[in-house]
Formats: structure tokens, C-alpha cells, sequence
């Protein structure tokens, strides 16, 4: 299958006209749809609702615990006051989150209409819904104070890490 939608996607660059390239993008949705359910070694792309769930699931069931644990505030406290390391773990998550979903080879994960030509769907997808749900949580249990923003990004940002982790597993991972 992997085989067939790299010819696909070399077709789709080279027709000429948009019907006949949309011709090709529905003739890959439908082999997406065809697909025996296998547990690993699928083709997956794009993001859409069941993905967003699962990431939630994923995210929610990795960062419960960072809610509740004290060590999230502190090691939020020291992140805030050593900016770089602040920047430091937020490119780590990022790149955790890639090598998760592009290079790991759970599924073959490819890139579909991204976002603005550039950015993958799914790659904003798993990032985005743990930051929203560490947001969130985080403030409707009181684990974050929003009088110090800056400390509260930094919070928000350690809970972000494995909530991150657990989101990409969630979309990738079969169940």
C-alpha cells in the first residue's frame, strides 16, 4: 500500500489539469478507505475528528498526572527563570512529536494538504490539542496561576512534554 500511494502522489504531481489531480486525491482517499485494518505498517495522513480524539485521549491520559504533581510547578519555576531552558524543552517536545509521528515508523505517516503549503495537519494537530488541554486543565484545577503569565506558560510547558508524547501515540497507535 505504501508503494502505491508513493506512485499515486508522483502521478498527482505530474497531471495536468486540477480535475485530474483531484481525480488522483480521491482515487488515494478511497485506497486509504480500502485498507485492511492492520495494526501497525498502515498509510495514515491528514487530522481529522477520531485523530483529534485519540490525541485527546492520548494527551489526557499522559497528563493527568503532571496535573496533580507538584514537581510540575517546580520544575515550571525553574524553567522560568532560565529562559533557554524554557526554549530547550519546547524544541525537545517538538522534536519528540516528529520523531514520533515521521520517523519512529509506528504507521507511514505522510503529509497531506498541509497547512499554508508547509505545516502538516497532523503534526499541528497533536500539538495543538495537548497545549489546549494543558491550558484548560490546568487552569479550571488551579494548578496554574494566571497573575504570573510567564511562570504559567512555563507550567504549562512541562505538562506539555509528555502530554505531547501521549497525544502522537494516541493518534498513531492502533485501538
Amino acid at each position: 500500500m505504501g508503494d502505491l500511494f508513493d506512485e499515486l502522489e508522483q502521478l498527482e504531481e505530474t497531471v495536468d489539469s486540477h480535475e485530474e489531480r483531484e481525480q488522483v486525491r480521491e482515487t488515494m482517499r478511497m485506497m486509504m478507505d480500502v485498507q485492511e485494518p492492520a495494526v501497525f505498517g498502515r498509510v495514515v495522513f491528514g487530522f481529522d475528528r477520531s485523530d483529534a480524539a485519540e490525541s485527546l485521549l492520548g494527551a489526557l491520559l499522559f497528563g493527568i498526572p503532571m496535573f496533580v504533581e507538584g514537581g510540575t510547578e517546580e520544575v515550571g519555576l525553574f524553567l522560568s527563570q532560565r529562559p533557554h531552558y524554557f526554549l530547550l524543552t519546547n524544541v525537545l517536545t517538538v522534536a519528540l512529536v516528529l520523531g514520533i509521528l515521521y520517523v519512529a515508523d509506528f504507521q507511514d505517516v505522510r503529509v497531506h494538504n498541509p497547512i499554508l503549503g508547509v505545516l502538516p495537519r497532523k503534526l499541528l494537530g497533536v500539538l495543538t490539542i495537548p497545549l489546549l488541554t494543558a491550558l484548560v486543565v490546568m487552569t479550571a484545577w488551579g494548578r496554574i496561576d494566571w497573575a504570573e503569565p510567564w511562570l504559567a506558560v512555563c507550567q504549562v510547558s512541562v505538562a506539555l512534554v509528555p502530554m505531547a508524547i501521549g497525544a502522537a501515540l494516541g493518534d498513531l497507535l492502533p485501538g
